[in-house]
Parts: structure tokens; C-alpha cells; sequence
């Protein structure tokens, strides 16, 4: 856990700009549950693996709310004897926090979005992660940082932070078997962004920080090449690439493949890319 300077006053429950509560609602939004009953009555739940039951006794001492951790070992689809650690909540005032900063009741997957008040970002993020996300190596020794999601705002956040951190490019695409989707960022730009993410003394999974650190010990093997950053189509080279008589003029005067040009052509001329530049068919 980050250290605090013990002369400042202690931060409001949700504080979103404190990095302990920013890590903490980005791990309730993906990884927690609000109900709601009769009554004004209701919960905010949070069930993990037990390995993990520390992250949930840190957020027990950051509510100053009366709460319990339970256990349980059940069967589930992945395992007969799956162990589990409970954090649920009941105060209504944590919970109208919590709402009225988007969490909302019920089925959240896709509703979530980053906070729209002042946050701590990197910790907000990590939070995300650690509920929803993965680090560590690929089967090919490759490192990697990378999160599942069905919001398309949280998946585009990150897309848009991580490009900030590593000058990486990421363009989000929810996959056709379930409607997911699967960010993820390898090699130096994932031991840049692991490194920016989980930095020394903050709050975060034991585990995830570990193999966050684990990251930075990867170099580049000897022949491996780099490959080059994404060059974005503007509505200029659009119009270049549509003015120019051959394939091989066009790729020429932008500095592209044929290839490149080519299915750009054939996406502009098919409506499956847009275009500022009218007419293109």
C-alpha cells in the first residue's frame, strides 16, 4: 500500500482522487455487485478467490462502515471445490456513493465507465485490472498486460491512457463469440505500461504485482524486429491514395505498402472504412 503522509487529513470515503479509493472503485466496478430491496435495504458484493482475501480486508479498512469477511467452498464450473472470500456491504450511504459515482444496481458489464470526477488514474486502472485483466507471460515468453471487458468505455479508456504511457496503439473490437472485449498490449510496450501501473508501495493483488515486477526482467531477443507503430489513414491520404493512377504511385508518395493501399482502396470503395474526402466510389 502506498504510503500516506500521516500530518494530511485522512480522504471521504470514494475520494476518487486518493489513489487507496481510485484502485478500490475500479476493482468494485468490474468485480463487484450491487442489489438492491425493499426498504432502502440492499448489498454491495464482492466474492474472489481466497488466495486474494487481503485486497479485501484493505477495503475494509478504507470504508468506515461495519462490515465482514466471510468464507466458502463451493462447486462451480470450473471446480468442485472452489474457495472464496465475501466482502459484503449494507450501508446505504456507502452504497448511494457508490451510485451516484457509476456503479450502478444490477447487471453493470456494459454500463460502466471510467469516473466523470476528478481521479487517480494509473490506480483507477489497476483496479480495473486486477479484477478483469491478467499480467504476466505469454506461452511464447512474451510479456503482457491485458484486460477483458464488456465496456466499451473502459475498454476505450485504456486504449487511450496506455497509448499516453507507451505510444502504443490500440484499437478495440468486441470479438464475435461473446460480444467481449480483449485489450492487450505486449512486450516492451506491456513492461512500460506494468511498470507505470504498478508502481512501488501501491495498493494491488499481491500475485499481479509480482508478476507486474516479473515483467521488467524481458528483453528483446537478438533478430527480433520491432515492429513500426501504426500509421493512422488521414482524410489527406485518403485523398492522395484516390487521386493516384496506379497502387505503385500511391504507396510511393505516402510511404506505404501496396498492400497497404490496396486494401485501403477496397475498404473506402466497399463503405467498410469512412472518409472525409467525398465521392470515392
Amino acid at each position: 500500500m502506498a504510503e500516506q503522509d500521516p500530518s494530511a487529513p485522512a480522504p471521504s470515503f470514494m475520494d476518487l482522487e486518493d489513489p487507496g479509493y481510485a484502485y478500490m472503485y475500479g476493482f468494485l466496478q468490474a468485480d463487484g455487485h450491487m442489489s438492491s430491496q425493499s426498504r432502502q435495504r440492499g448489498w454491495l458484493t464482492v466474492e474472489i478467490n481466497a488466495r486474494d482475501i487481503q485486497i479485501l480486508c484493505e477495503f475494509q479498512r478504507l470504508t468506515p462502515y461495519n462490515s465482514s469477511i466471510t468464507e466458502r467452498t463451493r462447486a462451480t464450473n470450473f471446480s468442485k471445490g472452489h474457495h472464496s472470500a465475501i466482502w459484503p456491504l449494507s450501508s446505504l450511504e456507502a452504497r448511494t456513493t457508490l451510485d451516484r459515482l457509476g456503479l450502478p444496481y444490477g447487471k453493470k458489464s456494459k454500463k460502466i465507465t471510467p469516473p466523470r470526477v476528478p481521479f487517480s488514474r494509473r490506480d483507477y486502472l489497476r483496479g480495473v485490472i486486477d479484477a478483469d485483466g491478467s499480467v504476466g507471460f505469454t506461452g511464447q515468453g512474451f510479456p503482457f498486460v491485458s484486460l477483458t471487458t464488456s465496456s466499451t468505455a473502459v475498454g476505450a479508456y485504456l486504449c487511450h491512457y496506455a497509448k499516453k504511457v507507451t505510444g502504443a496503439e490500440r484499437r478495440i473490437k468486441r470479438n464475435t463469440r461473446d460480444g467481449i472485449y480483449n485489450v492487450m498490449h505486449t512486450k516492451e510496450a506491456a513492461v512500460q505500461l506494468a511498470t507505470h501501473l504498478y508502481y512501488p508501495g501501491c495498493l494491488a493483488l499481491e500475485r499481479k504485482k509480482t508478476a507486474a515486477a516479473s515483467l521488467t526482467s524481458w528483453e528483446r531477443p537478438p533478430g527480433m524486429k520491432v515492429r513500426a507503430p501504426r500509421k493512422p489513414w488521414t482524410a489527406e491520404a485518403d485523398r492522395i491514395l484516390l487521386a493516384a493512377p496506379t497502387l505503385a504511385h500511391a504507396a510511393a508518395e505516402l510511404g506505404r505498402s501496396q498492400s497497404s493501399c490496396q486494401v485501403r482502396r477496397w475498404r473506402l470503395a466497399n463503405g467498410i472504412a469512412t472518409s472525409a474526402v467525398p465521392d470515392i466510389r
